[in-house]
């Protein structure tokens, strides 16, 4: 399982619809210190989100053209499926920008909060439950499930304190070109990035 922001891709998404919204400095220094554990997230999304209100929705598709996939994230996913494996994204991100993403790479899962929008505009609220650190650690447990497949064979990787839980429940955790906290909790450090060595972890290539 993959986080999103920073992992399944190498932007902060929340950070391109703020740069639209003028509110750039402002929404990446709350992001730095919520990632680094310094913020509970879920005040933290709110804060970021409300600053994106009055913004058109015009701008998620501009978003989207800007976030770019992780080098080795489509040989991984493919690596993983050619294995009889399954493989998800969980997000404190936003189904938004995620899901056309997820579909062309040929994720089998993913899970993002919602921007509520109102009049063609973002309102500057969640709509819904937050995903946050507890949701994501029960997305896997979830999915692994639904997958037939044991907790003891699974792995997830993220960069964010938002991912401890996640990268806890797992068999294996791998911190991924990630924060402090992160690297000295996790199971497995990868610092270049790219995804595709998770593939030799799993044993998926020599």
């Amino acid at each position: 399982m993959l986080d999103a922001d920073s992992t399944l891709i190498r932007e902060e998404a929340i950070e391109l619809l703020a740069e639209a919204a003028g509110t750039l400095e402002h929404v990446a220094a709350v992001t730095e210190r919520a990632m680094r554990g310094e913020l509970d997230f879920a005040e933290s999304l709110r804060e970021r989100v409300g600053t994106l209100a009055g913004l058109e929705v015009t701008v998620l598709a501009a978003a989207r053209e800007r976030m770019t996939p992780t080098p080795g994230v489509q040989q991984l996913i493919d690596g993983v499926h050619a294995a009889g494996g399954r493989i998800g994204v969980v997000s404190g991100g936003f189904h938004e920008l995620l899901d056309p993403l997820a579909e062309r790479l040929g994720l089998d899962f993913c899970r993002a909060n919602r921007l509520e929008i109102a009049g063609g505009r973002l309102t500057g609220r969640v709509d819904g439950p937050i995903v946050d650190a507890a949701a994501k650690a029960a997305a896997l447990a979830e999915w692994a499930d639904a997958s037939g497949i044991p907790i003891s064979r699974t792995v997830a990787v993220g960069d964010g304190a938002n991912d401890l839980q996640m990268l806890d429940r797992a068999a294996l955790g791998i911190a991924f070109c990630a924060k402090p906290i992160v690297r000295a909790q996790a199971d497995l450090v990868i610092d270049r990035p790219d995804l595709s060595p998770v593939l030799t972890v799993l044993g998926l290539r020599g």
